[in-house]
């Protein structure tokens, strides 16, 4: 089935880069028993405006997978202690997947290259934003960085240290939120535009002075180097250390120094135990034991680690959240889901045709590691976004199959 035509739907750039963006505007909820985001109630109206051309593809491997996951991760809680925090998740999930199916039939009436041009468009918007309001906040707070637990516009300042979290609520998350936009301008580094969201997205990273969102971006970029050629492996060199001299010297100069931020945040790690979490997966672990087959039930860490320890706070790992909460079988069903969508992707050979993809991938399971994301509207668009890029290789393979029967003919 080819992709239909859009071209008469006014804008359709706009429409498609406003989708992506509002995905990016989650903070901005507005809370009717759950979280109703901007991206929910874009994705309505899309779909009455876009309802003559708007199709359900049939659905890719790595999706089923993912589905059967959420069921058994639902079905956890029926072994719940805590019931109603299990219907709430069942309920989220519910509208999660219904939300996901509509984005995904929406970025599918467009062609790979409006596609690109709104993750461009969109990343752009997003981190020269979240600058903004990083700098607006400092000025609000006169420019010291003093401060414990305070959040100025798009800065929160975490034991002295001023941490970005631009338009997210969290300077870790902000990291998560924003691989996709930094391995995507990093694999198409041909244009000024892609050139200029790289050096956003590098400012705004470091600037969350998260340690495990850095690590991970420079493992992310350390396998780029491997995939790549020699000749762009040395430019790419270059001009990471040219960013990095101008950041020292601009910071230098303007007595904010980044570089001994970064160093005083990574020498904290030992002491903080990770913020907290090595503790949290102790407990995790702990409770784990007590059902190891079906788990405490879904979305039950945080109301046991309430009443225990007096902090409703989930598990900041997924995996290991999902263990917990939804025992070996549950983990093993996250786990078909994760292997199916790198088979899918190295079958199709995108970590070559389209290796930001790949990188991206990579990037959230490294992530996974630090943060609680079980459902997580970022992770939910790049499986959209996954699944369009199937459906794109899908249609040049029946476009060559029709040439050579074209040619046989003749």
């Amino acid at each position: 089935m080819g992709h239909p035509d859009v071209s008469a739907v006014p804008r359709s750039s706009l429409i498609l880069f406003f989708l992506l963006f509002s995905v990016m505007l989650g903070k901005y909820h507005i809370y009717i028993g759950f979280a109703f985001k901007p991206y929910m109630m874009y994705l309505g109206i899309l779909v009455i405006i876009l309802s003559a051309s708007f199709r359900f593809q049939k659905l890719q491997i790595f999706e089923v997978m993912l589905l059967f996951f959420y069921v058994v991760y639902v079905f956890s809680g029926a072994f719940s202690l805590y019931a109603s925090s299990s219907l709430r998740v069942m309920f989220g999930i519910f509208l999660y997947v219904i939300f996901y199916f509509v984005m995904k039939g929406v970025l599918q009436l467009f062609q790979k290259s409006k596609l690109e041009n709104g993750i461009a468009n969109a990343g752009l918007l997003f981190n020269g934003g979240s600058l903004f309001l990083y700098i607006w906040g400092l000025k609000d707070n006169g420019f010291s960085l003093l401060g414990d637990g305070v959040i100025r516009h798009g800065v929160w300042f975490d034991r002295d240290y001023p941490r970005l979290i631009g338009l997210i609520e969290d300077p870790n998350y902000f990291v998560f939120y924003n691989t996709l936009f930094f391995t995507f301008y990093l694999c198409n580094r041909g244009s000024w535009k892609n050139n200029t969201g790289l050096l956003l997205c590098l400012i705004t990273c470091v600037l969350t002075f998260s340690r495990g969102g850095l690590l991970i971006l420079m493992i992310i970029f350390m396998v780029y180097f491997f995939l790549n050629k020699s000749a762009n492996q040395w430019r790419l060199l270059i001009s990471t250390f040219t960013f990095f001299l101008i950041t020292w010297v601009s910071s230098q100069a303007m007595n904010f120094s980044i570089l001994d931020i970064l160093q005083s945040r990574f020498q904290d790690f030992s002491d903080d135990g990770g913020s907290g979490r090595f503790e949290l997966w102790g407990r995790a672990w702990d409770l784990f034991s007590t059902n190891p087959l079906v788990g405490i039930g879904a979305n039950n860490f945080a109301d046991y680690n309430a009443f225990e320890y007096g902090e409703n706070l989930v598990v900041h790992n997924t995996f290991l959240e999902v263990l917990v909460e939804s025992g070996i079988i549950g983990l093993f069903a996250y786990g078909l889901f994760v292997f199916t969508v790198l088979i899918q992707i190295f079958q199709a050979k995108f970590h070559r045709k389209y290796p930001f993809l790949f990188l991206t991938f990579l990037g959230f399971m490294f992530q996974m590691m630090f943060l609680s994301l079980i459902v997580n509207d970022m992770f939910l668009l790049f499986l959209a976004l996954l699944a369009t890029y199937f459906s794109y290789e899908r249609e040049i393979g029946k476009e060559k199959a029709n040439i050579n029967i074209v040619k046989e003919a003749g």
